[in-house]
């Protein structure tokens, strides 16, 4: 593909100002598929001083404006659609099927959201004799991961066109591909120059250097709570405004009163879904104590039947975890379960028969787990669940929030006993009897899984400031 030895900055590919470059891995064959230019400070120096000259004019653009141009995003976006699945799929492992359905089509969403929001949003308000003005907040720093590429890419740049903010974007060196074809798109669709701009490279040598970055007014991060505390750390310095999307280990509660086979079979699924590399997967799933044998059998067979494979054959539910770091480290915390004494069901170390290359994971199943173990604490980030047992809906309130995380959480059972229960889970989202996403929606969480909001209206607030003028409603 194009562009991959060189950044985007100020409307323009150049070349890079360093000489490292960096590998590509196809996590499903362990081979390379590219090799991209990695950035230094300087880089980001560059980027930065484009975004900053170009946020004078951006920033006083009209809304009628900006609604064109996200329209013209759009549509080069959805022709583009089929090759951003196809690369997805191939740096992160993502069957093909779901970078299709779910991936490229998250970017595309976000994108049509923000347009909607955009159309009415509020930008001016009178209080009294006092006009409270909307402002974009200035030049921002974009560091995304590589679970969720595009769907991360997205509803930041989205909500900062749509505000009248220019930026700077290091995406996940692990899977920088979407971000390359993103940036032609936004070329192709006629962002002025200055306004997006991107540089690849890693946290210590580009994100560190855009976090800290004195003429950078906000960064917004998605990633792991470890890598956010060190992006929050370097911002601290010039006090610009943080916003955080990290981990999480949410809880799933299944009430006595659920359809077990159902909600189990169902969720059991959703979890692997993506290899179970969603910060918000529902991992902790929370059953009466005297069913746990019952529910973890259900949970079991639901394993069985997951499709393990190669992300380009069609019949693969769930294709490999992105990289051998990831693997690794899901192998550790499998062993750490059955160590500190988790009963294991399905699944467990080593990959799956038939899928020696690529860094495929068993999808596994451990039951009697206490709320104090290992796998119960950390987030594993592969298609892993853990099964806690609980006494009354009290004590499953209680677990669920006995965590350093709160990026989610889910309840199924009775409406009217899930609703009150989901009104005490200290989750920034909680999803009631299988709902699924809401665009519209906000979305982050509580405590150590993050700050500030992504998607829909709230989106837009990360993105604005608010100025009071006082006396411009008064008459003379």
């Amino acid at each position: 593909m194009d562009h991959t030895m060189q950044f985007y900055i100020d409307g323009r590919w150049v070349a890079p100002l360093t000489s490292e470059t960096l590998d590509v891995i196809n996590p499903a064959t362990e081979q390379p598929i590219a090799t991209i230019a990695m950035g230094g400070a300087d880089d980001v120096d560059a980027a930065v001083a484009a975004a900053k000259a170009a946020f004078e004019t951006y920033s006083l653009t009209s809304r009628e404006e900006r609604l064109a141009l996200l329209d013209s995003i759009i549509g080069v976006y959805a022709g583009r659609m089929e090759e951003l699945a196809d690369i997805i799929s191939q740096e992160v492992g993502a069957p093909l099927w779901l970078a299709q359905a779910a991936q490229a089509a998250a970017g595309l969403g976000h994108l049509a959201t923000a347009r909607a929001v955009l159309a009415d949003f509020e930008f001016e308000r009178p209080t009294g004799t006092t006009l409270l003005v909307r402002e974009p907040v200035g030049v921002c720093g974009m560091i995304t991961p590589w679970n969720w590429p595009l769907n991360q890419i997205a509803c930041k740049v989205a909500p900062a066109i749509a505000t009248g903010c220019t930026m700077v974007l290091k995406p996940s060196e692990v899977a920088p591909l979407n971000a390359i074809l993103f940036a032609e798109i936004m070329n192709d669709a006629g962002v002025p120059p200055g306004v997006f701009n991107l540089v690849n490279g890693d946290g210590i040598n580009v994100g560190a250097p855009l976090a800290a970055h004195p003429d950078v007014d906000m960064v917004s991060f998605t990633g792991s709570t470890r890598a956010g505390i060190e992006v929050a750390r370097a911002a601290a310095p010039t006090v610009k405004r943080v916003a955080q999307e990290l981990g999480g280990k949410s809880a799933n509660i299944i009430l006595d009163d659920a359809d077990f086979e159902a909600v189990i079979s169902r969720d059991m699924s959703g979890m692997c879904t993506n290899s179970g590399q969603s910060c918000n997967a529902p991992t902790r799933m929370l059953v009466p104590a005297a069913r746990m044998d019952e529910a973890a059998a259900i949970a079991a067979a639901a394993a069985k039947n997951v499709v393990v494979g190669d992300p380009r054959e069609a019949t693969s539910n769930i294709g490999p975890v992105v990289s051998a770091t990831q693997y690794s480290r899901i192998q550790q915390l499998i062993d750490k379960g059955i160590g500190e004494g988790a009963k294991l069901e399905i699944g467990g170390p080593g990959k799956p028969e038939g899928l020696e290359t690529g860094y495929f994971v068993q999808p596994t199943v451990f039951s009697h787990v206490s709320n104090d173990m290992t796998i119960a604490r950390e987030e594993i980030f592969g298609p892993v669940l853990v099964m806690i047992g609980y006494d009354d809906d009290d004590d499953a309130v209680r677990i669920a929030n006995d965590t350093l995380y709160g990026l989610s959480g889910y309840i199924s059972g009775s409406s009217d006993r899930a609703n009150a229960m989901a009104r005490r889970i200290r989750s920034g989202n909680v999803h009631v009897n299988g709902a699924g996403p809401d665009f519209n929606a906000p979305f982050g969480g509580y405590r150590q899984s993050g700050n500030g909001r992504e998607w829909g209206p709230l989106g837009f607030e990360e993105y604005l400031e608010t100025k009071a003028i006082m006396g411009a409603n008064t008459t003379t």
